[in-house]
């Protein structure tokens, strides 16, 4: 009987070693787990940012990426206090263009030029809103928005309406629509940037003034910014002030996507990225381009919007970057696809489906058209609160469209 109590004591105290070794084997591997934080301004994608980051980690097991975004308007300035005091994520989005290049240059982004695939996988023209004037990449490309009209269907289908082919057809639908009792458009002007980059940066310049050979040309000062063409598109947008909701200087973007939603407004000049907010909408719609004006072509304003990058201060840079180099795959990018928000474009040269019709068809009005980043983007940033102050004082009726050229080729 002492014997057979000695032996299960051994019995017991080998499990509990077994035990205590396994616990410590998990505690070893949960302790070499590598946790990277990214920054985004895109607060609304935390569900499908983290569905997309739970996909990696069946990739990379022992690294968890962590999504803090910030709102949108604060993004640019809380990341630059986050990286000038050292707390900065170690990967973040990147804009695009100056804004991006700026911290690039400023020490904070890092060179992404040598990470496998980027520079074979994406087009000069998609890698070139993050690359540097010496052809180094700050960024890994990640997604492009599209610009276009949101309209009902179901009451241009009960009032034997169709989607107009020119500009001038355009303003005579708002025209018949108003008189027939609705309100035309969903747009005001309260949060300002949205009409600005959406409606005149996303739709009537390029109708107007043209696609990107045209705006070379203003960037290098061979057309001026208060030209005809100019003067002309922010008369387009004086001719639209009518359409726009009562009390249009007090509604904000949010405030238009509810009025379209909720059908007190028929159509809504946007982005794609708003496509998925009326998954569940109650009514038939769908989005055309905004026509240019007759005898003109209209040029679609398909935008490079969004690139990842890393901390050049990150304590995990391998992992950083590996992260970085799997969105340069086919499967990282199809990946980021499916979980990306509806109505934003992978922008790799791999041809890739996707899932949503709606989506689809934002994406089809590129078809047979040009294609322009947002006008002032590429090199005239400088210009943009000048010219989105010239576009609500012409919507407001406080300048008149030469007035309003004037004062932003003042600027330049």
């Amino acid at each position: 009987m002492k014997k057979l109590t000695i032996l299960l004591s051994i019995a017991t105290a080998v499990a509990m070693s077994a035990s205590l070794f396994a616990m410590g084997a998990k505690d070893s591997q949960e302790s070499k787990k590598v946790v990277l934080t990214m920054g985004s301004w895109r607060a609304d994608d935390v569900d499908q940012m983290n569905n997309l980051l739970a996909e990696y980690s069946k990739v990379a097991p022992n690294v968890h990426i962590d999504f803090k975004p910030t709102n949108p308007s604060d993004y640019n300035a809380t990341l630059r206090l986050q990286l000038d005091s050292g707390t900065g994520p170690d990967l973040m989005y990147a804009r695009s263009y100056a804004t991006g290049q700026e911290l690039y240059e400023a020490g904070f982004f890092a060179d992404c030029t040598d990470i496998p695939g980027l520079m074979d996988n994406f087009s000069e023209s998609n890698r070139a809103p993050w690359t540097t004037k010496d052809g180094k990449m700050f960024a890994v490309p990640f997604a492009a928005v599209s610009h276009g009209v949101y309209y009902n269907k179901s009451v241009f289908k009960k009032e034997g309406l169709s989607v107009p082919n020119t500009w001038e057809e355009f303003i005579q639908l708002c025209r018949t629509l108003q008189s027939k009792g609705y309100t035309p458009l969903a747009n005001g002007v309260a949060d300002e940037w949205d009409i600005l980059e959406c409606f005149f940066l996303g739709g009537v310049v390029p109708d107007y003034v043209g696609g990107a050979a045209e705006r070379v040309q203003y960037e290098k000062g061979s057309k001026k910014l208060n030209d005809a063409a100019f003067v002309a598109a922010y008369q387009a947008m004086a001719e639209v002030a009518p359409y726009l909701p009562k009390g249009f200087e007090a509604v904000t973007y949010n405030d238009s996507q509810i009025l379209f939603n909720t059908q007190k407004a028929v159509m809504f000049m946007d982005g794609s990225w708003t496509a998925g907010v009326y998954s569940d909408a109650d009514f038939e719609w769908g989005v055309f381009a905004l026509p240019a004006p007759k005898g003109r072509k209209t040029v679609i304003c398909f935008h490079p919007d969004m690139a990842l990058t890393m901390n050049t201060k990150t304590a995990h840079p391998e992992e950083a970057k590996a992260f970085l180099a799997w969105l340069c795959t086919k499967e990282g990018a199809t990946t980021a696809s499916r979980n990306l928000p509806v109505g934003y474009y992978p922008m790799i040269k791999y041809e890739i489906a996707l899932e949503d019709a709606h989506a689809n068809e934002f994406l089809s009005l590129n078809t047979g058209k040009d294609t322009d980043a947002r006008f002032v983007w590429p090199a005239l940033m400088d210009l943009y609160a000048p010219m989105n102050q010239a576009v609500i004082s012409v919507i407001k009726g406080t300048q008149t469209p030469q007035q309003a050229a004037d004062s932003v080729a003042a600027r330049k």
